[in-house]
């Protein structure tokens, strides 16, 4: 079985991955290198976890996670279709079975909200673990003067959590944002989509999503 650890050892993945960071810097997007890919991967398999998913479901969360951004290497622009396209095709080379490596070119087509919809359980752990990860880590930019809204905004925000509540059967976005870098509209204005993909990928998993932004339920 084809492992997340075979994943991230691969030297194939870690040049596309390195291509990608450094192409989304210099078109001045926000932090997409491994440590995003990371977390959203990690985050993916504890979501199934939390809501008793087996095993091998979770490790093909992970793998989807980490590999979701890999079109970037290739263009911004539909960069989730190129991208599960060259996942399907490293996959099928390092021996995983078509049928999972299909599903995984699914839930990677599918995680952007410009065109995705969930379209399995790990899919929708892929949109609620990308989605999520908003924070001021994120932002490339070292001139504050000359952030766009999506600086101010990843900069803005202290501090995100997604918690999956299995008995509550609910999905809980809590970010805290410093309102004197960016007004909790710019948040609305940029993330409004994403956050409407998350609550459909929510509900695929047959949880509530809500939105807790400094304290205060806004979904």
């Amino acid at each position: 079985m084809v492992t997340i650890r075979d994943i991230m050892k691969d030297e194939e993945v870690h040049a596309l991955l390195e291509a990608s960071s450094i192409q989304m810097t210099a078109l001045g997007y926000t932090e997409h290198s491994f440590r995003h890919c990371r977390l959203v991967s990690n985050k993916a398999g504890e979501i199934l976890q939390q809501l008793g998913e087996s095993e091998d479901e979770v490790e093909l969360a992970r793998i989807a996670g980490y590999l979701h951004d890999i079109g970037n290497a290739v263009n911004r622009a539909e960069h989730e279709q190129t991208g599960a396209v060259l996942a399907y095709g490293i996959l099928v080379r390092k021996g995983m079975p078509y049928r999972d490596a299909a599903r995984i070119m699914m839930a990677i087509a599918n995680h952007d909200e410009k065109v995705g919809t969930p379209v399995s359980h790990f899919a929708a752990a892929l949109i609620l673990a990308d989605k999520s990860d908003v924070h001021r880590s994120r932002v490339t930019n070292r001139d504050p003067a000359s952030f766009d809204i999506h600086d101010r905004v990843n900069y803005a925000a202290t501090r995100s959590s997604l918690r999956v509540d299995r008995d509550r059967r609910e999905a809980v976005l809590d970010i805290e944002i410093e309102t004197d870098h960016s007004p909790m509209m710019d948040y609305f204005e940029i993330f409004l989509h994403r956050m409407k993909l998350c609550r459909t990928a929510a509900e695929f998993l047959e949880l509530t999503f809500r939105l807790v932004i400094n304290g205060t339920h806004f979904l």
